[in-house]
């Protein structure tokens, strides 16, 4: 079976969504976001616009709607569609009186509304919003974060005022719901002191009632260490899910099991389906999804949607499918990937699903330019 990779946006300029976690097609499939940017071959700097458009797919044409100087190359300005108004309203981050905003803008009417925090991640239904220090992300992790404005706790390895914030959607209220201090304190190990911490990748589960985060530092010895942790939208009920030095990409396939890449101690490093509050896990394609790759699952749950990282031999990604009730793997293509578009300023697929589960879209440089390219998956999935 041979797949066709569409390419969603014009070729004048570059075009990119972000990340893999969230779905630039609107509720009715029709219109499709994406950021429009004038270059590509380096970190974008204080001052640098990227506009905001969207595909209208009955006529392939391209509409700017709005634009923002708060995005990055790996997850752009969070951009997305709101669960509640998902044919009309969407929300990004921007900047206002000095410091990081989220706006919701209705893209036809053009009716915007400030609120005070960026976003991170959206509760399904829209209504609630976690987010997090992104001039720490910057800091600790350059490609994630935003450069505008500075750390106020850049001096403090744990601070207790700074962390995760929960904020509502309609009113803007919004406060800590859980510090990096108290991660720190109680759940310690040594390589965490005198060392910078942060918090990173944050995703509500299917049904919003539960979110995810990752706890990141780096050691005096300069190795990395990831946790996974869980817990309720008002920061309560905090679980520690992976405690094994090693966690990267993930996705909840439901409200209460989350597939991420993971290292266990005593098994290995492979993707592991960890069921949330049991301590219960399993391995996931352990010889067909063997290595680490941006995962994500269809909207039935059915099927593991996944990436690779660039091969050694010809610099390309794999994209493909995975189907874990009969353990068959579907590649869809593979995909060039320039070696001087690396680290910071890579452009890694980041596969993710349209709404009914038969399409899937993906970022990439293979043909010269940054664009979104779609393949129809109807036929493997049906």
């Amino acid at each position: 079976m041979s797949f066709n990779a569409t390419q969603l946006t014009p070729s004048a300029g570059h075009h990119y969504f972000g990340y893999y976690d969230k779905c630039p097609w609107d509720g009715t499939g029709r219109y499709f976001l994406s950021l429009e940017i004038d270059f590509i071959d380096r970190p974008p700097a204080l001052g640098d616009v990227a506009v905001i458009g969207m595909v209208d797919n009955e006529n392939d044409e391209w509409t700017p709607v709005a634009e923002t100087e708060v995005w990055n190359w790996q997850q752009g300005t969070m951009l997305q569609w709101i669960g509640s108004e998902p044919d009309r309203k969407i929300v990004y981050n921007s900047q206002a009186d000095g410091r990081y905003v989220s706006i919701i803008q209705d893209v036809f009417s053009g009716e915007t509304k400030t609120l005070p925090r960026p976003i991170y991640a959206l509760s399904p239904d829209g209504s609630r919003a976690v987010s997090l220090n992104f001039s720490r992300v910057h800091r600790c992790r350059p490609g994630y974060g935003y450069e505008e404005f500075e750390d106020d706790c850049a001096s403090k390895d744990h601070p207790a005022e700074d962390g995760i914030y929960g904020m509502d959607m309609t009113t803007g209220d919004n406060q800590l719901i859980i510090s990096l201090e108290q991660i720190v304190r109680d759940w310690h190990d040594s390589t965490m002191d005198g060392v910078q911490h942060w918090f990173n990748h944050l995703q509500f589960c299917r049904d919003g009632s539960r979110f995810l985060f990752l706890h990141r530092w780096t050691s005096a010895k300069r190795r990395h260490f990831t946790r996974l942790f869980t817990a309720n939208p008002d920061g309560s009920g905090i679980r520690l899910i992976a405690d094994h030095e090693l966690v990267s990409h993930f996705d909840w396939r439901d409200e209460s099991h989350i597939l991420a890449w993971a290292r266990q101690n005593d098994i290995g490093d492979y993707f592991f389906l960890f069921t949330d509050g049991t301590g219960d896990k399993e391995i996931i394609g352990k010889d067909v999804m063997i290595v680490d790759g941006h995962c994500s699952y269809s909207p039935n749950s059915d099927w593991i949607l996944n990436d690779t990282y660039p091969d050694r031999e010809e610099s390309k990604r794999t994209l493909f499918l995975y189907h874990p009730a009969s353990n068959r793997r579907v590649d869809l293509g593979r995909f060039y990937s320039p070696p001087e578009i690396t680290g910071e300023i890579r452009c890694d697929l980041h596969p993710r699903w349209n709404r009914n589960g038969t399409r899937v879209c993906f970022d990439s440089v293979h043909e010269g330019t940054r664009q979104i390219y779609e393949i129809d998956v109807s036929d493997v999935v049906k």
